[in-house]
């Protein structure tokens, strides 16, 4: 054999068993498409991070954006799986009929939708017809239920999330289809779940709503009653389990049509006992429960 066949050989073998020892960490061969909801972003991510420990053949890229988008991305064939924090909408599951495409929903976790102040606000409860009037802007003074003399601000997520959509529906609507309330033209949309309780932990004056999974010491959460006369709950897995706190919610995850195998075998995960036990650190309560 000439020498240089023979070096070449040898560098061959050696770069074979290099690239084949024990331990070696391979790249991704599969990946996953992850995009909406802002509520379950950081979900989103503690899943997929734990997932690629566990499969670390499988990449999965999660952004946000809100609910809408999420969807919206599922239509448009973009995603392989998108997050909301509603149910999608008869609109949307008519376009996404309209574009050959079928939605399958899989709930994937639960979550309460606390009412905060800042710390120093004495109102300690309040109804869900006195917060309906408080973001529809017909009760604009802290004194009208029971606080101080002080102009209220209301902050709120922006149009495009879930939970605002949400929020709409069931909190200033009162969960009644018929009912035109709309928020206030003064209320504050911000971007993000982090920003409402940013804003919190320095406006006196302000109320706000975040998922619970976000809610931090920096704000005081407030204990809602469906009517007048109480029992004012405040927000807890255990409260929303046994559906003693008004405002609770489903959290989805949407397939275009049943899930591929790659997709099937990551929901099969997320369902299972590790996938909710990051559910439950994260602060949101398990579908298991």
């Amino acid at each position: 054999m000439r020498p240089q066949r023979a070096c070449l050989l040898l560098l061959t073998i050696l770069l074979a068993a290099c690239s084949s020892s024990p331990g070696t960490a391979s790249a991704p061969s599969q990946s996953l498409v992850n995009k909406g909801s802002d509520t379950m972003v950081n979900l989103a991510l503690a899943w997929a991070e734990a997932y690629g420990q566990v499969r670390p053949e499988v990449s999965v890229a999660v952004t946000g954006g809100g609910s809408g988008t999420g969807i919206a991305a599922l239509i448009n064939n973009t995603v392989d799986i998108a997050n909301a924090s509603r149910a999608i909408k008869p609109e949307e599951l008519a376009e996404a009929e309209a574009h050959g495409i079928t939605p399958v929903e899989f709930v994937v976790a639960r979550d309460a939708i606390a009412v905060i102040v800042h710390r120093s606000n004495p109102v300690n409860q309040l109804t869900m017809e006195q917060i309906s009037r408080i973001y529809s802007g017909e009760i604009e003074n802290w004194s009208e239920v029971g606080g101080e003399d002080r102009p209220i601000v209301r902050l709120s997520r922006e149009t495009n999330s879930g939970t605002h959509v949400y929020f709409l529906e069931q909190v200033l609507r009162l969960g009644q289809s018929d009912n035109p309330t709309l928020f206030s033209t003064d209320t504050l949309l911000l971007p993000s779940s982090e920003g409402i309780t940013a804003e919190l932990s320095y406006d006196q004056n302000a109320i706000g709503y975040d998922g619970l999974g976000y809610v931090t010491d920096a704000v005081k959460v407030i204990a809602v009653a469906r009517e007048a006369g109480g029992p004012f709950v405040l927000p807890s897995a255990d409260t929303v389990n046994n559906g003693s706190y008004p405002i609770a919610r489903d959290l989805y995850m949407y397939t275009a049509g049943q899930p591929s195998p790659q997709s099937r075998a990551y929901l099969d995960w997320i369902l299972g006992p590790d996938g909710q036990a990051i559910v439950t650190q994260l602060g949101f309560v398990p579908v298991s429960s």
